[in-house]
Formats: C-alpha cells, sequence, structure tokens
C-alpha cells in the first residue's frame, strides 16, 4: 500500500508548516486546551483534509505560490476535522483513537466537550477573517453538515429501515461534506471559474463517499490491533453501514438480532459473522470503487500538474487500504 508521505510529496512542506501552525493556533492560552490540541495535532493523522485543501489549491494556482489564504483555509479544515473528532470520541465513549488516548480519557468529557467548541469557535474566528463571504458560507455549512450527521446517526442507532440512500446522505454529513466544501473553497480563493469549483466539490463529494464507505468496511475487516477498537464496533453500538445494509437483504435475521439489540447470548457473534457470510462487505468495496471513479471524473477540469495527479492517485490510495 502507497503510504501517505510519498504519496502527498508535492505538498509535504506545507503539511509540515501546517502541523507547527496548528499547534501555535490554538496557543498556549489555556493550559488544558494547549495539551489537548498538541496531543491532536501530533497524534499521527494521515492529514488527508488539509492536503486535499493545498493540492486543490495548488493544481489551481499553477505557477503562482500558495497564498497565506489558501494556507489558512488548510489549517481551518483540519482544525474543523478535529473539533468534530473530539466530539466523536465523547459520544462513542471511546478512550483510544489510532491507539493513542482521547482527550476524554485523557481528561475528563467535559474538557474533551469544551475543547471541541473551542477548536470549532476558533475555526470560525479564522474563518471569518478570510474576508470572503462564500468561503464562510462552505465551511460553515460544513459545521452544521458535522452535527446532523451525529444527531442523525444518535436517533437512528439500531435502525433496520435504513436504505444505502439514508447511509450515503449520512456519509456525505460526516465526511463527504468537508472534503466536498473545503475543496471548493480552495478553488474560490484561486478565483476559478465557477465550473472548476464545483467540478472540485463534486470530487471531494464523492470521494469522501469513497473514504466512508471504506471506513466502514475496515471496521469488520481489520483485526482489534489494526483499528484501536474491537472488529465491528459500529454494529455493536447499533450503527447501520453499507456492508450490513446489504447482508440484510441476504440474511433477514440479521435485523430480528439488530432490532433486538443483541440483548440474548451469541447475538454479537452471530449478527458478526452474517455479514461476514453475506457478499456485505464485497457489494460495499464495489460501492465504494463507484465513488472513487466518479470522484476523479471531475478532475478532467484540472490542467495537467504534479498536484492535480495526485488528487487523481489519491482515490487509490482510498481504496488501497482495503487490500
Amino acid at each position: 500500500m502507497i503510504s501517505t508521505t510519498s504519496l502527498f510529496a508535492p505538498v509535504e512542506l506545507d503539511l509540515k508548516l501546517l502541523t507547527e501552525n496548528l499547534t501555535q493556533l490554538i496557543g498556549a492560552r489555556h493550559p488544558i486546551l494547549g495539551a489537548a490540541a498538541e496531543h491532536l495535532f501530533t497524534a499521527g493523522g494521515k492529514r488527508v483534509r488539509p492536503a486535499i485543501v493545498l493540492l486543490a489549491s495548488r493544481a489551481t494556482l499553477l505557477d503562482q505560490d500558495l497564498t497565506q489564504r489558501h494556507r489558512r483555509l488548510a489549517e481551518i479544515t483540519e482544525m474543523i476535522h478535529t473539533a468534530s473528532l473530539v466530539h466523536d470520541d465523547v459520544v462513542d465513549e471511546a478512550d483510544l483513537r489510532r491507539n493513542v488516548p482521547t482527550v476524554n480519557s485523557l481528561f475528563n468529557n467535559r474538557i474533551a466537550v469544551l475543547a471541541g467548541d473551542f477548536l470549532f469557535a476558533q475555526s470560525s474566528w479564522y474563518l471569518a477573517n478570510l474576508d470572503n463571504l462564500e468561503v464562510v458560507k462552505l465551511l460553515s455549512e460544513v459545521i452544521r453538515d458535522f452535527a446532523e450527521g451525529e444527531i442523525l446517526q444518535g436517533i437512528n442507532r439500531f435502525d433496520t429501515s435504513s436504505t444505502i440512500e439514508t447511509y450515503l446522505e449520512k456519509s456525505y454529513y460526516k465526511t463527504a461534506s468537508l472534503m466536498a466544501n473545503s475543496a471548493k473553497a480552495a478553488a474560490v480563493l484561486s478565483e476559478t471559474s465557477r465550473g472548476v469549483a464545483e467540478d472540485l466539490y463534486q470530487y471531494g463529494r464523492h470521494l469522501g463517499l469513497a473514504f466512508q464507505i471504506v471506513d466502514d468496511i475496515i471496521d469488520f475487516t481489520s483485526p482489534t490491533e489494526v483499528l484501536g477498537k474491537p472488529a465491528g464496533s459500529d454494529l455493536i453500538s447499533g450503527i447501520i453501514t453499507a456492508p450490513v445494509i446489504y447482508a440484510m437483504e441476504e440474511h433477514p435475521y440479521l435485523q430480528v438480532l439488530i432490532e433486538r439489540e443483541f440483548s440474548e447470548e451469541g447475538d454479537i457473534e452471530q449478527a458478526l459473522s452474517l455479514v461476514m457470510e453475506s457478499r456485505g462487505i464485497e457489494r460495499s468495496r464495489e460501492l465504494a470503487s463507484h465513488h472513487a471513479k466518479t470522484a476523479v471524473k471531475h478532475l478532467d477540469c484540472l490542467v495537467p500538474s504534479p498536484s492535480s495527479q495526485t488528487l487523481f492517485d489519491l482515490s487509490d490510495y482510498i481504496l488501497s487500504r482495503l487490500y
């Protein structure tokens, strides 16, 4: 599998600068928030979201250098993403993320909620300072979508009437909205045509959907030590993802197990084996592949460059996480 380090070569220095800036932006005014931020931004994430912003910026600016506003947009994107992870971990009562202790387990839920709020507030403040109303609208929508995605996920736990359509809608809110709107925002800052900005939005949207579907497959196929949480943990907590929706079509009994919330002994093991015995994983792979292929079709609007090629390669990278 390709590593993100070699994949993101065109923006490697930009990403290094981004990590240094992020820790400074959160600042030392609040020691606990500073410690939380330091922990979050150095926890070794793949930085896929800010990389997309930086690549889209370089691909649309071509020979011009990145402006301070493009760099700030990438930082805001990572801040919004990180804020959502902090809140996710509180909602999921998670102790580990990428095998690193979560903010809620290091401090407590109250601090974690406030740290997430603080990051959202900081990102909004930096966003307003870009002085570009369209970009403010695009990224504000993302913050709203995150909340909507979490609420939808919360109220639809153990709901076996979920369809692939409702699943993709929730996946858009939770993952694809940030990739789509921030890629479009980069094009807006580069003053591209409306068409190019819209194509980059569609690229981010389909790439984000592929990314989320792959994550949901990995939840079943990766061993605990890789995930840092037990395999199938989404299903166990009642989150219905693509592999489960497809598996229910083949094995209606899976629906019974989910509806009774795995209340009887052996229910969880049986549910997991029904998913693994079905074509759910395979059909989810096909769905992810469809969205990854659709994403790259929207890159035809870009002049060929190392950055546009990397955006293209990113769709292969996302699918390669499955093998």
